[in-house]
């Protein structure tokens, strides 16, 4: 199991959405906040994947329907 992972689970850290900072559907902020890092770079990496090979928009949707929302035990995928 990767060491980060398991430092989120102590810590009792969840992936989830972000309602604060979030430009689109708030994915980079939540990961940023998960991993500990800037949102920034959350964001530099995404666009970076959209223009190198096209892989960052569809991860973002992906991450968009499977991730829940802070506040919400569900992800979007789940209601449907």
């Amino acid at each position: 199991m990767n060491t980060t992972h398991q430092e989120n689970q102590q810590d009792g850290r969840l992936l989830r959405r972000s309602l604060d900072g979030r430009i689109l559907g708030g994915v980079a902020a939540g990961l940023a906040r998960y991993f500990a890092v800037d949102v920034a770079h959350v964001r530099i990496a995404l666009v970076a994947l959209s223009f190198l090979g096209g892989a960052g928009v569809p991860l973002y949707l992906a991450a968009w329907v499977l991730i829940p929302a802070e506040g919400s035990g569900a992800a979007i995928a789940d209601e449907v």
